[in-house]
């Protein structure tokens, strides 16, 4: 009995010191894509199951997919365990859905030489969407709504944040600390962690940092493979070197380079197209501009399929990728790049290769010089023995009596035209 009052006398005076658990640290530097916030995810999981007392996510964004950031700041609102976001150091930002992340923490701190805010949707293409337009409207009202709701919860200011997503209005740490939009500015870590100790949470729970040990989450090999990934660029590029790899492959015989390396750009592209959220009209027009230019290889005419074939695939590039973050789309240089190569490579490939099929074979070696026997009177033609083989001949000087040297001056597919050796 008195073993357990002292038990329950120590977790009394452990819940009234704060949490003595140690600080784990996440690094949240690129875009914002669903192998980021699963790492995210994965920390604040991790922080709750190894009772830490605090985790501080160094943010450096330039915004990201919708659906991700809505991973982040669903589990930093739901985590029992309190969340600091920092925006640092010096030069790092929390742009478009940054500015989410930010406002969701239970904490939000920036350095000197920081900023966030630009908020506003934008259209696949990157640029701004006319206001106009009820579709537009609609998902700009959606975006404010939560970001009030966000700032509300966590008691920071909702009408900058509003200007945010409608104004694409942003702010240096220094307006930010003024219009109430973060709890406090810290130019490193450590500096960071001094101004935490003691500070006061809405909940009314104390941070203690003093003491405490950090602890880094990196990601690992499979965040970071997939965080590379993520680029619709860089997928892009893998898909079209993929499936140009293949096309050769399949038209010439043989096993050699365009297997290797379709296949595996090819498996790399599916890994990224499986991370970003894809169009299947997009990959049916660019499926159909392959098919396209492969039948005007085979079947020209006049380039009126290959022109189809290349706005086909214009077509299906553009709209492969339903991304509405500027930070995360696909870039018009790089659709040309990839395409305009590519295809010439391929054309270029493919119709020097159906130009050679075409033409006449030709034997590897002549006979031309060489000397042998006539088997027959040539008078003019006959059979003649040369190197070991019987040809039909025709001597350009008849009559050749059986037996006498004769010397090739001329070949003509399966027949030889001869000339008599004179003899010695």
């Amino acid at each position: 009995m008195k073993r357990l009052g002292l038990v329950l006398a120590s977790l009394c005076i452990w819940s009234m010191a704060g949490w003595a658990g140690e600080i784990l640290r996440l690094t949240l530097d690129g875009t914002i894509n669903p192998a980021t916030s699963a790492y995210v995810v994965r920390g604040i999981k991790e922080a709750k199951k190894s009772a830490a007392s605090l985790v501080i996510l160094e943010l450096d964004t330039p915004g990201g997919l919708d659906t991700s950031m809505k991973e982040i700041v669903e589990a930093i609102m739901g985590s029992e365990v309190p969340v600091v976001v920092w925006v640092g150091p010096a030069g790092a930002r929390a742009a478009s859905a940054g500015t989410f992340i930010l406002l969701a923490a239970h904490v939000a701190a920036m350095a000197h030489g920081t900023s966030l805010g630009a908020a506003h949707p934008v259209g696949l293409g990157g640029e701004t969407p006319a206001e106009n337009d009820p579709a537009v409207q609609k998902i700009v009202n959606d975006a404010v709504s939560r970001i009030r709701a966000i700032a509300e919860v966590r008691g920071r200011n909702a009408d900058w944040a509003e200007k945010a997503v409608r104004e694409s209005a942003t702010a240096t740490a220094t307006e930010a600390l003024e219009l109430g939009v973060i709890d406090l500015i810290a130019d490193s870590l450590p500096e960071l962690l001094q101004k935490l100790e003691g500070f006061p949470l809405r909940d009314g729970r104390i941070l203690t940092t003093e003491g405490l040990p950090l602890r880094e989450i990196p990601m690992t090999f499979k965040e970071q493979f997939f965080a590379y990934l993520a680029d619709p660029n860089l997928v892009y590029i893998l898909l079209m070197l993929g499936i140009y790899g293949l096309i050769y492959e399949f038209l010439t015989p043989g096993i050699g380079l365009g297997f290797v390396v379709g296949s595996i750009s090819l498996l790399l592209a599916i890994f990224g197209l499986h991370i970003l959220p894809i169009s299947f009209v997009g990959v049916g027009l660019v499926l159909l501009g392959f098919v396209l230019i492969v039948l005007d290889v085979f079947a020209p005419s006049h380039g009126l399929l290959t022109v189809g074939g290349l706005t086909s695939l214009v077509l299906g590039s553009l709209s492969l990728f339903e991304i509405e973050s500027p930070a995360v789309r696909l870039s018009w240089t790089t659709v040309a790049a990839t395409l305009g190569s590519l295809t010439a490579i391929l054309l270029f490939i493919l119709t020097k290769g159906l130009s050679a099929q075409r033409k006449k074979p030709h034997p590897l070696t002549t006979l031309v010089g060489l000397v042998g026997e006539a088997k027959d009177d040539l008078n003019p033609e006959g059979w003649v023995l040369v190197r070991g083989e019987y040809w039909w001949a025709k001597a350009e000087d008849p009559p050749v009596s059986r037996g006498e040297q004769v010397q090739v001056v001329a070949q003509e597919g399966r027949r030889l035209r001869v000339r008599r050796l004179p003899q010695a």
